[in-house]
């Protein structure tokens, strides 16, 4: 049982950001490439790795839809083909929430990949 809900959600195409209102007042910008690379498929997830896989090249990545999961998630269809992961309301929450620490560690990580690519 979600300990969050939405009362709203909003795709705002051109600036790629979906916003989601919840029931205790919390407002969540969340951007469609943040959405994307810290999808909880198993394509991004794996099976019980530490991080998420490391995705890259979707700066531009848009929402084409978003279809409703019973009551408790929503599956986003990205413009890429991405489509296997379904964003529960307590996943979605908890991504808002955490959406300062998420983008600065995967910023870092981008760096990383960045660097050993171009030392190799």
């Amino acid at each position: 049982m979600s300990k969050h809900h939405p009362t709203e959600i909003q795709l705002h195409r051109a600036s790629r950001v979906l916003e989601v209102h919840f029931d205790d007042g919390a407002q969540m910008m969340l951007p469609c490439e943040y959405l994307r690379v810290f999808s909880p498929s198993a394509e991004v997830r794996g099976h019980g790795l530490p991080e998420p896989l490391l995705v890259t090249g979707k700066a531009e990545v848009n929402i084409n839809a978003i279809e409703p999961v019973g009551q408790y998630a929503i599956k986003l269809v990205f413009d890429d083909g991405h489509d296997s992961g379904l964003y529960d309301w307590d996943f979605l929450y908890q991504l808002g929430q955490d959406h300062a620490i998420n983008w600065a560690r995967y910023l870092e990580r981008l760096a990383a990949a960045d660097m050993k690519g171009k030392t190799e």
